[in-house]
């Protein structure tokens, strides 16, 4: 009985028993986690218009779920689409943008659809042709007209007629597309009136911008494609805003007063469809005027406010009007410190801050009217994570609306009754709830299975160490499965701590990254920290590192060194480090300014040279050459290759542009002509990242590296 209970007692043990003890494959660590380790999801969720019940896309169609009853039903199915095609039929279910339960549009096939329900069926109410060049598709308010580009041009369509609005043969004059290099939070080049009777959309020349190769290698001969890529201190485009009306099909073009190379952010309808809100940033990027604009004449109707900073300001979003207002709207400014949110009236000018903290907001989800409620995402309880709130922008009561740790991200119901709540943690692959805002009551809709529970997972300290003024840094120990104490293990540094990224938060996996847990597998310890410059700590955190890139970022980076070579088990002759783009600067930095700290780095798609990165970002956080030639030079790694002492391997991306290929280019011409030896690899065919089943290999290249350079 003994032995039978023993051997039941197995049976039911044995998966996680012996599972545990499975290894990631490299494409796992990799790409796993978005193919066989994907952990389940809700896809493509959206609210009906009623709130009433959500909908979310699913193999081969979409479900809709009353919130109240939980009864599931299919909106549309694949099949039932194909039915309204005798040729040419929907080999994949397309992405439909719903207008309500019964109505809603898709691209496929070179054509616009709109579909709309019947009965039990769906059938295609309207199409329209679309180029097959077509890009940027914009969908108007009135669900039936819509703008798009070819190539450089934009085009407006609707009831199956189609008006150039602009017709350059200059394919260096661009309407109806991002420009700033997607900087200041821009998406997009075209902004449709809320009435849909006329569209405002960028027009950029960058004539005067030099042109930059990038060149095809996949052909014989290898072709030659220029980009306009406009470098720190050189001349950049200039761009204007037009207003195209689609009745009269005229175009009027706003009285925009400034610098030619300005930035033009922030491009905001009033909801009346009177006026057009421009955030007018000079190219020093330290003045901001929000100026109101009339959008028949085009004439400047005045400037609402205007923001400056000793080093710079980074306009991110767009104005949000009050629910059924034309003059109050929330302005996101980051002038205290943090990003918050500010009431401004057209009236009255600023009325009121509406959230403070030394936390920023993260997201606006939306409103509930009736209660003047504004619903947000912060990072109230910690930098590391991310939270729902909800504030009565009268009374400016708060209130946090989920109770999980981790990180959280909302779509919240037109009328502000449901609020759709998906988090995950260390410890919680994803969950995903309903929370009915008037009770407060939450209803579970999804809780993920862990699907890395039979692979053998590595412990992870969390680690909070101080710069040297004494700024909280917030990092990750990833130590060796196996893990002995008595041992010493070699160490690597994975970084970026450059603006715009935060690698440690507090979600699934808790490591961060499958290659860290690889790693771990393999016998090393991984580490990893947000250093001053990252993103989410507020102005003073980010602007550390102003003027002086590479600097700051390294100091802090050494605290997490000096805390390493405190732990017995690191071996501090055995340290490597690896990062990609600001990552893959940082890297090669130590091992130039530095040289006795790694013995071995991998650098990849590095900036070396920041007069030769691009003008808004570039300037923003370094001024211009001529204006910063000290902080250049400090930062400039060229001249710096006969300091290296460890083994480093520099790669790239072929068709880099964003990080061009000459930065590493120009380092190994340094390196010949100093007589200094590196490892080098490139990607053909890849631009700044290298991703799908190249990345494996990618990987794979910077494993073997350390395998033989770092372990041995």
């Amino acid at each position: 009985m003994k032995l039978y209970r023993f051997s039941l007692l197995m049976v039911v043990l044995g998966g996680s028993v012996f599972a545990q003890t499975q290894k990631f494959t490299m494409a796992e660590a990799v790409n796993g986690l978005r193919t066989n380790l994907a952990v389940k999801n809700i896809s493509q969720f959206s609210w009906s218009d009623d709130g009433k019940s959500y909908i979310q896309g699913v193999k081969g169609g979409y479900l809709i779920t009353d919130v109240k009853t939980n009864k599931q039903d299919t909106l549309v199915s694949l099949t039932q689409l194909n039915r309204q095609f005798a040729d040419n039929k929907l080999k994949a279910f397309p992405q439909i943008k719903f207008i309500n339960n019964s109505r809603g549009y898709f691209n496929a096939n070179d054509q616009m659809y709109w579909i709309e329900k019947s009965g039990s069926d769906w059938k295609v109410k309207t199409t329209a042709s679309l180029n097959e060049n077509a890009s940027n598709i914009k969908v108007f308010g009135d669900n039936q007209t819509f703008a798009y580009t070819v190539k450089n041009n934009l085009y407006i369509s609707k009831n199956g007629k189609t008006v150039a609005v602009t017709n350059e043969p200059n394919e260096n004059i661009i309407s109806g597309q991002a420009v700033h290099r997607n900087e200041f939070g821009i998406d997009t080049g075209i902004f449709p009136a809320p009435n849909s009777e006329a569209v405002a959309f960028y027009k950029m020349d960058q004539t005067m911008v030099a042109d930059y190769p990038v060149i095809d290698w996949s052909v014989t001969p290898a072709v030659n494609h220029n980009i306009k890529y406009p470098m720190a201190g050189k001349a950049s485009h200039e761009v204007t805003l037009g207003i195209f009306n689609t009745k009269d099909q005229s175009t009027t073009f706003l009285n925009i007063e400034g610098e030619k190379d300005q930035y033009l952010t922030a491009i905001t309808w009033s909801p009346d469809s009177k006026y057009i809100f421009v955030g007018v940033l000079n190219r020093g990027q330290n003045h901001l005027k929000m100026n109101q604009y009339d959008a028949v004449t085009g004439n400047l109707v005045k400037t609402l406010f205007e923001e400056t900073n000793d080093k710079y300001v980074e306009p991110q979003h767009p104005l949000v009007f009050f629910p059924n207002s034309n003059t109050d709207f929330i302005w996101q400014s980051q002038r205290t410190g943090y990003n918050h949110l500010f009431h401004y009236s057209l009236e009255k000018g600023l009325v009121a801050q509406i959230t403070k903290g030394d936390w920023l907001v993260t997201d606006i989800l939306g409103f509930n009217e009736k209660k003047k409620e504004i619903y947000y995402v912060s990072t109230q309880e910690s930098p590391l994570e991310r939270h729902l709130y909800r504030i009565n922008w009268a009374n400016f009561k708060s209130q946090r609306m989920d109770n999980a740790a981790g990180m959280h991200s909302g779509v919240l119901s037109a009328d502000g009754n449901q609020l759709f709540d998906m988090y995950a943690n260390e410890t919680t692959p994803r969950v995903a709830n309903i929370i009915n805002t008037n009770t407060l009551k939450s209803s579970n809709i999804l809780t993920a299975e862990n699907t890395l529970k039979n692979y053998q997972r590595p412990d992870i300290k969390n680690v909070t160490l101080k710069a040297d003024d004494g700024t909280l840094l917030y990092g990750k120990v990833i130590l060796p499965t196996n893990f002995d104490p008595t041992k010493k293990y070699p160490t690597i540094v994975y970084l970026y701590n450059g603006p715009h990224l935060q690698l440690i938060t507090n979600t699934f996996p808790a490591s961060g990254n499958l290659w860290y847990e690889y790693m771990a597998q393999n016998g090393y310890i991984i580490f990893t920290m947000d250093g001053r410059g990252s993103s989410n700590r507020g102005m003073k955190f980010e602007q550390a590192v102003f003027r002086n890139l590479g600097t700051t970022e390294m100091n802090d980076q050494m605290k997490g060194v000096e805390y390493l070579k405190s732990l017995p088990y690191v071996d501090e002759d055995k340290m490597g480090i690896h990062g990609w783009s600001f990552g893959g600067f940082m890297t090669t930095s130590f091992m130039l300014r530095h040289p006795d700290v790694f013995k071995v780095g991998v650098a990849g798609g590095p900036v070396i040279d920041w007069s030769m990165y691009e003008i808004m970002y570039g300037e923003r956080y370094m001024d211009t050459p001529q204006e910063n030639p000290q902080g250049y030079a400090a930062a400039n790694l060229l001249d710096k290759v006969q300091n290296l002492k460890g083994k480093l391997l520099m790669i790239h991306g072929a068709q880099d542009d964003v990080v061009v290929w000459q930065h590493s280019i120009k380092f190994i011409k340094s390196a010949v002509d100093n007589g200094v030896q590196l490892d080098y690899f490139v990607y053909p065919g890849h631009p700044h990242n290298v991703i799908g089943k190249d990345r494996v290999h990618l990987m794979q290249k910077v494993t073997d590296y350390f395998d033989q350079y770092l372990k041995k």
